[in-house]
C-alpha cells in the first residue's frame, strides 16, 4: 500500500513538472530564453567562412540543362556539399540582368539556385531549405557581396550567411569560385525570428533583361546605347517599361528620367487598397492573409506621415541596416534608380530591412568613373534617381534631428568597431588570401586573375578613404550634404588614383571575349 502511495506522488511529481517544461517551453520568449532553430544546424557547416567549400552537382544532362537555364525552370540533381550527397533537390539558373548577360557572355557561367525540398518536402540540408550560388558576375573583387553581408552581420543586421564553394559538374568539370548565399525564405526567418517569425516581401515592380519576378516586364534596349554617353535619350519604346499611373503614380526616375519604379515598391502610401501595392504582394515569400496585407498598409501610412514611428520601424535594425547600405554605395537596391534588392520584413506591424545583392556596390551600378565623388559621396542625402523624400523607409532619419543624430551616432561606432581598428583591411587581406588559389584555377571566371589582383587593391583603398570621408563628414569638416558639396568640395578625400570600373562595373562584359554587343547590361 506504501509503495502504491508513492509511486503516485511520484508520477505527480513527474506530471507536474512535465507540465511546467512543457509552458516554460511554450512561453520562453516572455522569459527572455532564446529557442534554438533547427535551422541554425546549416550555420555550421557550409556557411564557415573560414574555408572554401566544395560543391558537387551532379546531373545526367547538363548541357540540355544549360541550354534551358534563361527559362529558370527547375531540374532534379544530387549535389555534394563537403563530401555529404543531397538527392533529388531541383536547381534552376537565377538572375535578372546578370541572367541574360550570362547568356550573351557564352561561357554559361549562370547563377543557380538549389531548392532542398523542392521534390520531396523532407529533405534539407541541415534545415536550410533554399541555397544561392551567386556567380560574382560584374565584380572582379570576388568580394562585393561578401564583405558587405559580412559588415550587415557583424553591426547587428539580420544579414543572409555566406561563404565561397568552388563547384564542380559531374566529377570532372570545374565550374568555377561561387558564392554561397542563404535563400531568404523559410529557413533564414526562422533562424533570425523563430517559428513565430513575421512577414516577409520582397518588393519589386520590374524584370531587367531576364529572372524571376512579377510586376511589370521591360527588356533595356540596347540598340545604339553607348554607356559613355551622357547625353544618351532613351528611344520612344521605352514608354512600354512605364508603370501604370493611374494605378501606382508616376515614382522616381531613372537614370534616364523615364519613370522605371511604381510607388508601393518605394514603400510610398497611396490608399488603402491591396491592388495599389501589387508589386509588394505579389512578390511575398510568406503566404499574407487580407488582415496581413491590411496591417502592413496601416504601417505604411504611419510611416509616410511619421505617425508612432517607434511602433512601425524597427529603427535599431533600419539604422544599422543603412549604415552598412550607405557606406558600400549601392545605388542597384531601394536607394537607387530601379527601388529593388531588398526585402521587406513586417511583425506585428513593425518593419525591417534585409540587405539583397551587392555585386554592384561600390560605384559599381551607375559606371561611375568619378572616385573622388563616390567616396565623398554624403552620408544624409544618399539616394541616387531620386530624393531622400521619395524613399519613406528612409527618410524619416533625415526629418528629425534626434534621428540624424542617432544616425551619425552609429556611423561613428561603425567606422570605430570595423576601421580604426584594421577589421575591414584584415578581412579583405585574409579573404583575398584564402580565394586566391581558387580565382586563378576557376576556368569560368568573368575576369583575368591580375584584373581580380587590381580589383581587391582597389577594395581596399577604396573602404579606407570612403571611411576616411564620412569621419569628415561627421566631423563637419566635409559637407555630408549634396546642397553643401556642391557649394565646397575643396575639403574631399583625394581618390583620383583610383579607378571604379577596376572593381567591376554593369559595363565590365564590354569588350571581352564571346562579347555579343551587350552594352550597358
Amino acid at each position: 500500500m506504501s509503495t502504491n502511495k508513492h509511486i503516485d506522488k511520484i508520477c505527480c511529481i513527474v506530471l507536474t513538472v512535465s507540465l511546467l517544461l512543457t509552458l516554460l517551453f511554450m512561453n520562453a520568449g516572455r522569459f527572455g530564453i532564446q529557442t534554438v532553430s533547427a535551422a541554425a544546424g546549416y550555420a555550421s557547416r557550409l556557411f564557415q567562412s573560414s574555408e572554401v567549400h566544395t560543391i558537387e552537382i551532379l546531373m545526367d544532362d547538363w548541357d540540355s540543362f544549360l541550354a534551358q537555364c534563361t527559362d529558370e525552370e527547375y531540374a532534379a540533381c544530387t549535389v555534394i556539399i563537403d563530401g555529404e550527397a543531397f538527392r533529388n533537390v531541383g536547381i534552376r539558373a537565377k538572375g535578372n540582368t546578370s541572367l541574360s548577360s550570362v547568356a550573351a557572355y557564352g561561357n554559361n557561367r549562370y547563377s543557380f539556385k538549389i531548392e532542398f525540398d523542392h521534390y520531396d518536402s523532407s529533405i534539407n540540408y541541415y534545415g536550410l531549405d533554399k541555397l544561392c550560388l551567386n556567380n560574382i558576375i560584374q565584380d572582379t573583387t570576388y568580394m562585393k557581396d561578401y564583405l558587405t553581408y559580412r559588415l550587415m552581420y557583424e553591426f547587428g543586421v539580420d544579414a543572409p550567411l555566406c561563404s565561397y564553394a568552388y563547384i564542380t559538374v559531374n566529377g570532372s568539370t570545374d565550374w568555377g569560385l561561387y558564392l554561397a548565399v542563404e535563400g531568404v525564405e523559410e529557413s533564414f526567418l526562422q533562424r533570425n525570428y523563430g517559428n513565430d517569425y513575421g512577414e516577409l516581401y520582397k518588393p519589386d515592380s520590374m524584370k531587367m533583361g531576364g529572372g524571376r519576378g512579377n510586376g511589370m516586364e521591360f527588356r533595356f534596349p540596347t540598340e545604339g546605347f553607348n554607356p559613355d554617353d551622357k547625353e544618351f535619350s532613351p528611344p520612344e519604346n521605352l514608354e512600354q517599361a512605364k508603370v501604370e499611373k493611374d494605378r501606382h503614380g508616376p515614382g522616381p526616375g531613372f537614370p534616364f528620367g523615364s519613370g522605371m519604379a511604381s510607388n508601393d515598391v518605394s514603400l510610398i502610401y497611396t490608399d488603402d487598397a491591396f491592388d495599389s501595392y501589387i508589386n509588394i504582394f505579389e512578390n511575398a515569400k510568406t503566404d499574407p492573409s487580407d488582415p496581413d496585407k491590411a496591417r502592413l498598409i496601416a504601417s505604411l501610412k504611419k510611416l509616410n506621415h511619421n505617425d508612432s514611428l517607434e511602433s512601425v520601424v524597427d529603427m535599431d535594425e533600419v539604422i544599422r541596416y543603412f549604415v552598412v547600405h550607405n557606406f558600400v554605395l549601392n545605388f542597384d537596391s531601394y536607394t537607387g534608380a530601379m527601388i529593388h534588392n531588398y526585402y521587406l520584413y513586417e511583425k506585428d506591424g513593425q518593419l525591417s530591412m534585409i540587405p539583397w545583392d551587392y555585386n554592384l556596390a561600390f560605384g559599381g551600378f551607375e559606371s561611375e568613373s568619378d572616385a573622388t565623388q563616390l567616396v565623398n559621396y554624403p552620408i544624409d542625402t544618399p539616394v541616387s534617381g531620386g530624393t531622400t523624400d521619395s524613399r519613406p523607409m528612409l527618410s524619416w532619419i533625415f526629418d528629425n534631428e534626434d534621428y540624424t543624430d542617432l544616425y551619425h551616432q552609429y556611423f561613428a561606432r561603425f567606422l570605430a568597431e570595423y576601421f580604426e581598428n584594421g577589421f575591414v583591411s584584415s578581412v579583405i587581406d585574409s579573404t583575398a588570401e584564402m580565394i586566391s588559389p581558387y580565382v586563378e584555377a576557376d576556368p569560368t571566371k568573368f575576369c583575368s586573375y591580375e584584373e581580380f589582383e587590381k580589383g581587391v587593391s582597389t577594395l581596399r583603398s577604396f573602404c579606407l578613404k570612403r571611411a576616411e570621408s564620412i569621419a569628415g563628414q561627421l566631423a563637419g569638416t566635409i559637407p555630408s550634404a549634396s546642397e553643401g558639396q556642391a557649394d565646397d568640395n575643396s575639403t574631399f578625400v583625394d581618390a583620383s588614383d583610383l579607378t571604379i570600373s577596376d572593381m567591376g562595373t554593369m559595363g565590365e562584359m564590354k569588350g571581352r571575349p564571346n562579347d555579343h554587343s551587350v552594352g550597358f547590361w
